[in-house]
């Protein structure tokens, strides 16, 4: 059965609402002013994105001095262009940051028309509040440099603190990943599951996710450690019996995971599977994660580059290039995004 809306196609399979995109993206073609680039980050997102779009991707040619000093150049003209630039903010954190504040310094001083950054992983946006005496909330930082670097519109995916998105004063999109995990699990049985978040804080992403499956939640209650230690104070909810959907917006070290993991199991949970939008596995967290026998499934995404030494064992990566891409196909011809979005309402939220 299928319910059309202006945003797209909403398909349901086994009782569950699938959202579908539109049949415009393949009907209705960008302006032939529209130019992608891609940092030396994640070029194969954009190339993904590009064919998604059927556009060419722009060449970037990046170097260093003998000073060790960045440099780039943008290798087309891009005057009276819509430029895309695309760099998610994974290691090295640092360098690819100012490679794109760079990029968009670039465009924006040789006369394009618009310039969007396009960050699928925005990793300072855990930097959200003082929570210590005489430190900078980076997040903040960061969005004010973007912009004076030239950025008129920021394209990023589920920041680790959602009131981040308030930093930006240019028009900025944030967007989900929902709609992959929603058709990887209507695909499995989940009978007899419980999605679980694994902080207060992620409750509101881990219910949305549950109530697209019409599964019930159960959160823990954790206490931050360390920058990869945590504690865990107890589950609210019934998990015992129960396969769980683990859901989380990021894994970088595996400590939060691994220790929820854990007391999921005390408290008898059967099989765990741990779902995220960005996957970096940095530090000790491929070692964490092999070593969880518990663990039958772990569900990413593409936001961030991952190399080989990088994938845990039993790691699922699915694509999230056609939602970027979407997003600049609608942006270009003036169409709404919205369904998209981090917090945006779910159909039956609506009614």
């Amino acid at each position: 059965m299928y319910n059309h809306t202006s945003y797209g196609t909403i398909k349901v399979v086994n009782g569950l609402k699938l959202w579908e995109f539109s049949t415009l993206a393949t009907t209705t073609h960008l302006p032939e002013e529209t130019l992608l680039f891609s940092g030396s980050a994640h070029p194969e997102l954009a190339q993904e994105i590009a064919d998604y779009l059927d556009i060419p991707l722009s060449p970037t040619y990046t170097g260093r001095f003998s000073n060790d000093n960045l440099e780039v150049q943008l290798g087309v003209s891009v005057r009276g262009k819509n430029v895309f630039l695309l760099q998610p903010f994974c290691p090295p954190t640092s360098d690819n940051m100012l490679e794109l504040l760079m990029m968009i310094d670039i465009a924006r001083t040789s006369g394009a028309k618009q310039v969007t950054a396009i960050i699928p992983y925005y990793s300072y946006a855990r930097s959200d509040k003082k929570d210590a005496p005489r430190i900078s909330i980076t997040g903040r930082l960061i969005a004010d440099l973007l912009q004076t670097a030239g950025a008129q519109h920021v394209i990023t995916m589920t920041l680790h603190s959602p009131q981040a998105h308030g930093f930006f004063k240019v028009h900025t999109d944030h967007l989900t990943a929902h709609s992959v995990f929603v058709k990887h699990f209507s695909k499995q049985d989940t009978n007899n599951c419980v999605v679980v978040s694994p902080d207060i804080g992620s409750a509101k992403r881990a219910s949305k996710l549950a109530r697209s499956l019409k599964l019930p939640i159960a959160i823990a209650e954790k206490f931050r450690l360390s920058d990869d230690s945590v504690q865990i104070d107890r589950i609210i909810g019934d998990v015992e019996g129960k396969r769980v959907l683990l859901v989380d917006d990021e894994i970088a070290t595996g400590g939060t995971i691994v220790e929820v993991a854990r007391v999921l199991k005390e408290h008898g949970a059967g099989r765990i599977t741990v779902v995220c939008t960005h996957g970096l596995f940095v530090g000790k967290a491929v070692e964490r994660l092999n070593a969880m026998d518990e663990i039958d499934e772990i569900v990413t995404t593409n936001t961030v580059p991952l190399p080989e030494e990088q994938r845990p064992e039993r790691l699922v990566r699915l694509s999230i290039a056609h939602i970027f891409g979407e997003v600049m196909r609608r942006t270009m011809i003036g169409q709404s995004v919205g369904a998209l979005f981090e917090f945006w309402p779910l159909e039956e939220d609506k009614s």
